[in-house]
Order: structure tokens, then sequence, then C-alpha cells
């Protein structure tokens, strides 16, 4: 309903819509009525300014309903009402009774768990220094690390950096408390790898799939050269460039009998997270996620360092020339004399293999070629994620070393 305009207002040229309650239908549901109000001269607040007020006020109450229903969520899940309503788990019943979905239920859940031990974080969103959606990362940051939680650190990033940025940084501050947890999940995503192509009509495919980061920015670097507009003529969508560029790479590779080159994947890491020191934070990759130190091993095996050096305010001191850890020459040399991977019983060709240092250089292994190896993109990755050894023995036979499993025989002490 609008109401008409206010005795001795101003020309009708110059209007500002207000925000008035009208009726509370129904506890979910507010309907607000429009007035409108003529206002003259230029010392009137400007209806822009004003509805960025109301917009800061209403989202800073609704983080504080956030937080109440959240409280009320981790205290629901304590209980077994959902067991006796038929559900199967606290998630599921929020899931379904309150219209949110199954990820969000879980946040809230989580965030009320955590409520207790985040304090400085509770003070901050009250302040309006936070949001919720930061609040909870911090939570679940919190439930990952428990007591290992840099609070104080974390809070001081989430009032800097949009929602997408503090997403990493949580990442970081759970590196920086459990780099083995980390890269067990970063395991698993691998692990979980698939790539699903069905038959439509008439000869068409669809395909579905899931990749884990580092799979993930791959695919993207080789595919976002190729999935940029060709001129100002061309209207295609992203999702067509993008499905013209994964053909453009196929027929490339068969062209060519083989991929053309490895795709280049930026990483950009701390001297801390090579050497994969403690509390050191992961590593930033163009097109993903932050990665674990485990991952940043793998890929620092063959790979072109640049060393930057950066100041106290991060900026940037001096940058090195980029050196590759691998030579042309040695790699040339590697090609002939191993002819492919060297794991046992693998038949991958040189084309689709990486360069690895029996002895990391990292670790001070020497850059000859008594300790360089070609393993296949799976076997490295076996190797350094996947906790397996590979060793030469002084006859050049290659030997591998299966990660423990906590069921082998052990040697008994004394009696």
């Amino acid at each position: 309903m609008r109401q008409g305009r206010p005795e001795g207002a101003g020309p009708v040229g110059s209007t500002v819509a207000k925000l008035t309650p009208l009726s509370i239908d129904s506890p979910n549901v507010c309907s607000y009525n429009l007035e409108y109000a003529a206002w003259g001269g230029g010392s009137c607040t400007r209806a822009g300014e004003e509805i960025a007020a109301e917009l800061i006020r209403r989202r800073q109450k609704i983080n504080q309903d956030e937080l109440e229903f959240s409280i009320l969520a981790a205290a629901f899940a304590q209980t077994d009402e959902y067991d006796w309503q038929g559900f199967d788990s606290p998630i599921a019943w929020i899931k379904a009774n309150c219209h949110v979905s199954g990820g969000a239920a879980g946040d809230r859940i989580c965030v009320g768990q955590q409520l207790a031990c985040l304090d400085q974080s509770v003070s901050a969103m009250a302040k309006g220094e936070i949001g919720f959606a930061h609040f909870t990362l911090i939570a679940r940051t919190s439930a990952a690390v428990g007591k290992r939680l840099d609070e104080a650190a974390l809070l001081k990033q989430a009032r800097k950096h949009t929602i997408a940025r503090f997403h990493d940084d949580c990442y970081h501050a759970r590196h920086a408390a459990d780099p083995k947890g980390c890269a067990s999940e970063e395991a698993r995503s691998v692990e979980a790898r698939s790539l699903e192509i069905a038959d439509g009509d008439e000869g068409t495919v669809y395909i579905n799939g899931y990749l884990d980061k580092v799979g993930g920015a791959a695919a993207r670097s080789a595919l976002e050269p190729l999935a940029k507009r060709a001129g100002k003529d061309d209207r295609r969508p992203r999702e067509q460039r993008m499905g013209d560029a994964l053909v453009d790479v196929c027929m490339r590779a068969l062209d060519n009998g083989m991929v053309p080159q490895r795709a280049h994947l930026q990483v950009t890491a701390s001297m801390e997270t090579l050497l994969g020191l403690p509390g050191a934070p992961g590593a930033n990759m163009e097109f993903s996620l932050p990665i674990s130190a485990k991952a940043v091993e793998r890929i620092a095996c063959d790979c072109a360092v640049t060393r930057i050096v950066l100041g106290s305010d991060s900026t940037v001191i001096d940058v090195g020339r980029a050196k590759r850890t691998i030579s042309g020459p040695q790699r040339k040399a590697l090609k002939v004399r191993d002819c492919g991977c060297t794991w046992p019983g693998c038949d991958r060709p040189v084309s689709m293999t990486e360069g690895h240092h029996l002895v990391h250089w990292i670790q001070n292994g020497p850059g000859d070629l008594p300790n360089l190896t070609l393993l296949c993109y799976r076997h490295h990755w076996m190797v350094h994620e996947g906790g397996w050894q590979i060793v030469r023995t002084d006859d050049g036979l290659i030997l591998t070393i299966p990660p423990p499993t906590g069921f082998e025989l052990r040697p008994r002490g004394p009696d």
C-alpha cells in the first residue's frame, strides 16, 4: 500500500524511499511498506545513505539471530529428538524442518558447539567487525585444530579480508596447526577423483566429474587460456568456450600423439612451507585453494623455482631468476636412461612422467642423475602424499616400500 505525500513536502522531483514496518504476517515473514517522502534542498540525508545504514543494521541483527539459532541447534544435536521423529541425524532434521541446506545446518551446529571457546570472535561480531560467515569459518577451524587455534591472529585476518580470502587464511591456520591432517584430506580428495562420460542422443556425450585441488588447477591451467574470447565478436558464453577448450586440448594431444607440454601450475610457498617446518602455512596455488606442504614437496621435485624476497610489510624487495630443479640436459639424460616410469610394473611412457628426487633437494639432496628418476603422476603422488617410499639399490634396481598400516609384525622386546 502506497501512502500519499506528507503535507509540506517539497517538489515531486526528489523522492526518498523509507522502510516502515507494516505488519508481521508470521514469525518468519515481515512485510514492509515503502513510504515516499519528497525532500528539497541538499542538507537532507541521501536515500542511498539511509538504506545503506539500514542494511548494515539489519545484517548485524541477522548475525546475532544466527548466533542464537546456532546455540539452539547445538543443544538440539545433544538430544535424541531427531531420532524420535525418524531422522538420521540432527543435521537432517534441521535441514528438513528449518528449510536450510545440509551444509548450513552443519555450520550452525558447529558454531554452537565452538561458541564457548571463541569469546573474542563473539565480541567482534557483536561490534560488527566481522560477519556470521567469518565466524562460521573460525568455528570450523577451531573444531579442526582445537586448542592449537590462534584465535587472535585469525580474527585479525577476518577483520581485513573478504569471505573468499578468509577461507584461505583459515586453511593456512589449519595447516600450521595440523599439516599431516591437511595432507591426509588432500590425499582423500585425490582418491575420490572421478570422471563419468555418458552417451547422449545422436552420439553426444555428457561429462560429469570430480577433481581434487591440484588436479582441478591443472585442468583449469590447460583450459583457461584456450577459453578466452577470440576477439570482440566472440559471443559464446563461458560454458561453451570451456567446452570448446576441452575439445581443443584433446585434439592437440591426439594430433601430436601426446600432451604437448606439462601444465604450468603457479604455486607460492614460504621457505618454512618448503622445508615442512612445524607451524608453517600452506601454499597458495593459482586457480585453486591453498595446498599442503606435502603437495608442494611433490610439485617442487620437477619445477622452476623463483626466489622472491619480501620486506616486513610484504613489499617485494628482490626477485631472482627462475631456476629449474632438473635442467634440460638432465631431463634428456633421464629420458634416455629410464625410458618411462621406473615404478616396478608401470609402463607409462616418458611423455607421461615427472622427475623425482630420491632425496629431495629441499633436504639437501644432490641434483645429479643417481638421485633422480622418472615417475608417472600417479606413482609420484603415491611417494609424496601416499606415504610410499622409493629407493635405488647399488646395482640400480628400484625398490618400493608401502606405507605402514599399523598391523605389521614388530620385533618383540626382551622378556
